[in-house]
């Protein structure tokens, strides 16, 4: 699992939402989504802000950079 899809899956959680919940949330489908937090695939750009946006995080904190959200 990538840094990625644990702090996806760890921020999901956190906040008692559903994957389904945040799928259309962030305008995804919700298989696309569970990819995410399964690490079969990454998010493009638009996608990435959307869900750095729902979760009130950085961008950096998303993808590891930081472990300040």
């Amino acid at each position: 699992m990538s840094v990625f899809s644990e702090r996806l899956l760890q921020l999901r959680k956190d906040r008692g939402v559903s994957q389904i919940a945040v799928a259309k949330e962030i305008g995804v489908s919700s298989r696309i989504y569970q990819d995410y937090e399964y690490g079969k695939s990454e998010p493009k750009m638009s996608n990435l802000v959307s869900i750095a946006d729902f979760f009130g995080v950085s961008l950096d904190y998303l993808t590891g950079r930081t472990d300040t959200p």
